[in-house]
């Protein structure tokens, strides 16, 4: 038997643009479903229970941003929006309503496909890796259950706002989170203007977890827009 090939939802009006992420993505072991407008793109992704959104922001009938709001109304699948628009607005906005993640044009492929992956072993995890027992990403170790963690085998020491910050990364491994989702989450909503608190908790989750906190491998930054946990 052969595995079934990951399905993958291409909603990007530009023809030519559709046309190479299909032969593309169609050469590397994927099956693609194209959609020109962001209504036909939500149908295409119910009707072809897809694996993964690829998503353009200018589309001729809605705004993208408006497809990740519909799609998030009955669906967890990953979203990757690859948008020519490339300020730190247009990302947060995007983060912020639901996407996965945010690629810019013009991109390469090598790096699309990487974010495709990591995308996909993200929607891959077990929820109850993430909801009831253990989170592992390489020498990382995060036991949910009873609010360990092990780096290389060592226990950690964490600070319950330390450990609740990594808990929310946990939680959405794989994905970009914004400053302000994570500080909703981790200090309440009274603190999403507060982003100070979360540069200072994160250096030191970096300096506690990561073998060089100036290069780090799991707790990763997306510049002007929020961190991520790698998988």
């Amino acid at each position: 038997m052969t595995a079934l090939k990951p399905k993958i939802i291409v909603i990007e009006d530009d023809p030519p643009i559709r046309r190479f992420l299909r032969t593309a993505l169609d050469t590397h072991g994927f099956e693609v479903f194209e959609a020109a407008t962001g209504k036909q793109g939500v149908i295409e992704t119910n009707i072809r229970k897809a694996d993964l959104i690829i998503l353009d922001l200018g589309l001729p009938d809605m705004n993208g941003v408006d497809v990740v709001k519909a799609v998030r109304t009955w669906s967890e699948i990953p979203i990757i929006v690859l948008s020519a628009r490339s300020a730190e607005a247009h990302k947060i906005e995007a983060l912020d309503a639901g996407a996965d993640d945010y690629l810019t044009k013009p991109f390469g492929l090598g790096e699309l496909l990487a974010r495709i992956r990591v995308a996909l072993r993200h929607a891959a995890i077990p929820p109850e890796q993430t909801e009831l027992g253990m989170f592992v990403t390489g020498n990382l170790h995060v036991d949910l259950i009873n609010r360990r963690v092990y780096n290389d085998g060592q226990e950690i020491h964490l600070t319950p706002i330390q450990y609740r910050l990594l808990a929310v990364l946990v939680k959405h491994a794989g994905k970009i989170l914004t400053h302000r989702q994570i500080l909703k989450e981790v200090w309440g909503p009274n603190s999403i203007e507060s982003p100070h608190y979360l540069r200072i908790y994160m250096s030191q989750l970096r300096h506690k977890l990561e073998a060089d906190p100036a290069q780090p491998k799991y707790l990763l930054t997306e510049s002007g827009v929020g961190y991520w946990l790698k998988v």
